[in-house]
């Protein structure tokens, strides 16, 4: 597969107006106002003047969102994922806060909640506008590529296996820790105690939750120099990504993160697809229906250990766990995957004359590089925890492990922690740069350049910084890449000069 700068540009992706461009305006269009019919005519409350601003930020990501969904950018470029997720995260999500009634809970919410939803999706759609003036700028200042990082793969297999057995005994070290498989599932799921269970354990995770996926890289590698087209077979690639799956639970999904799991799912089928074979978009949508069934069932694993299994048992059990977990789907789409009613709750207690919140000026920020230090190097930062409880319930009101806020307030929602609504709309120059900036890889790198085994989990978080605080991206990328990062580079045979006209995807 090869994408010329001229293909970018048709995409719209300097911010060029086409024929295409034009289209996917005119389709984007025409999705946001049949939805929004649909929720009008279901919800009475849907009708409202904050659908104004939702509806010109859903068409205006909804531009990207279409490209992808007609293949007019690769699978895995993050401005079609960033317009994909973006399309749920600021139209779709605002719409079903309200016609489902979904909010946090323990607050005193504001009269009129929709109001606030409005003024927020206000805020996200300039910081939108910014966000495409942001593209504009990066792709007529950018500079190709021109090396090539070469790997030679008998040190990459001898030095991935090495890796293996140091992850496996890492693992087997924690389990041991704490009385076994059954005694670490009690350990972690259990709430309250949970981060005294496991701290201390942070390093240990960074190094050994590696081995799902620098096994998977061995396979990869090897896979694609064979001649063979049984490894190109989706029935061979369907059971190593099943194999891949349960790995991915014995090495950390037991610990009782989701994303642990699904973001090594994307990051697997991400390497298949520049490694081995294109992903169709048909096999992406049987993957959604997977994960979402998989975070579902999960949360209930998550909130209420093994009684999760009475599932499997009594599928009328659902009901009961629904209620005694507060897991439901609501909640899945809107608490998991959504930010709608925690910044519009936010912005509201910031903007009341009455709030006694005081701004953390960049604290977050500093505190969550400082969580890959160790505890017994340095006293912990206050973190966005200690902010947003304060932020949300009032000066005073944070107390550790008793009365902690454990909500995520995204891109925008953690720079109004910092510095107020103003700086909501500015936050998302970093995601325009992130976008871009990795969106680069995607059209220099040439196929086989071994920083391809690193992409698809880097284009990840391009668009799960909407939804992510910096604290949990920096956390996840190091504990995620430092192990098969530190593999790939003392694994490099070379790194190349290439000629002008080398390929790209």
């Amino acid at each position: 597969m090869t994408v010329t700068s001229r293909d970018r540009l048709a995409h719209g992706s300097a911010g060029t107006v086409s024929g295409r461009a034009l289209e996917s305006l005119v389709i984007a269009t025409y999705v946001c106002a049949l939805a929004l019919t649909v929720f009008v005519a279901l919800s009475d409350q849907c009708w409202h003047w904050f659908i104004i601003p939702v509806v010109m930020s859903g068409i205006l990501i909804g531009i990207d969102a279409v490209d992808w969904v007609r293949g007019r950018v690769d699978l895995f470029d993050p401005i079609g994922l960033s317009g994909a997720f973006g399309w749920f995260f600021f139209f779709f999500a605002p719409l079903l806060t309200v016609a489902t009634g979904y909010w946090l809970i323990y607050v005193d919410p504001p009269a009129e909640r929709r109001d606030w939803l409005g003024w927020m999706a206000l805020l996200n759609l300039v910081g939108l506008i910014v966000y495409r003036g942001v593209r504009l700028m990066y792709f007529r200042r950018e500079r190709p590529i021109t090396t090539f990082w070469d790997i030679d793969r008998k040190r990459f297999y001898f030095l991935g296996a090495v890796a293996l057995v140091v992850t496996a005994l890492l693992q087997s070290y924690v389990y041991l820790s704490l009385g076994g498989i059954q005694g670490f599932i009690e350990a972690a799921t259990d709430q309250r105690a949970l981060r005294l269970n496991l701290q201390g354990f942070g390093q240990i995770f960074m190094i050994s939750e590696s081995f799902p996926i620098i096994a998977l890289m061995m396979f990869i590698v090897y896979a694609r120099n064979q001649k063979s087209t049984l490894y190109r077979s989706w029935l061979i690639l369907g059971i190593v990504l099943l194999l891949y799956f349960v790995l991915k639970i014995m090495f950390g999904g037991l610990r009782g993160s989701r994303n642990n799991t699904i973001w090594g799912l994307f990051w697997a089928v991400g390497l298949i697809h520049f490694w081995i074979r294109p992903v169709t978009r048909k096999v992406v949508v049987i993957g959604l229906i997977f994960l979402i069934a998989f975070m579902y069932v999960y949360g209930f694993y998550k909130n209420a250990g093994l009684d999760a299994l009475r599932l499997i048992e009594d599928p009328t059990a659902r009901v009961e766990l629904e209620r005694a977990t507060r897991r439901d789907l609501p909640t899945l789409l809107l608490g998991d995957l959504g930010r709608s009613d925690v910044q519009a709750f936010l912005l509201y207690q910031l903007a009341r004359p009455e709030s006694d919140y005081e701004y953390a000026f960049g604290r977050t920020y500093a505190a969550a590089f400082a969580v890959l230090i160790p505890r017994s190097l340095i006293e912990r930062m206050p973190s966005k925890t200690f902010e947003g409880t304060e932020a949300l319930y009032g000066k005073g009101s944070y107390i550790p492990i008793d009365f902690e806020a454990s909500q995520l307030y995204g891109l925008a929602g953690e720079a109004m922690l910092n510095f107020g609504f103003v700086a909501a709309p500015v936050s998302f120059i970093i995601f325009g740069l992130a976008n871009c900036s990795v969106r680069r890889w995607l059209f220099g790198l040439t196929p086989g350049d071994a920083r391809l085994l690193l992409y698809p989990f880097l284009s990840l978080f391009c668009f799960y910084m909407l939804a992510c605080d910096l604290e949990n991206i920096v956390f996840d990328i190091i504990k995620n890449v430092a192990a098969p990062l530190g593999v790939i580079a003392l694994s490099l045979s070379s790194v190349a000069r290439l000629p002008a006209s080398g390929q790209s995807y």
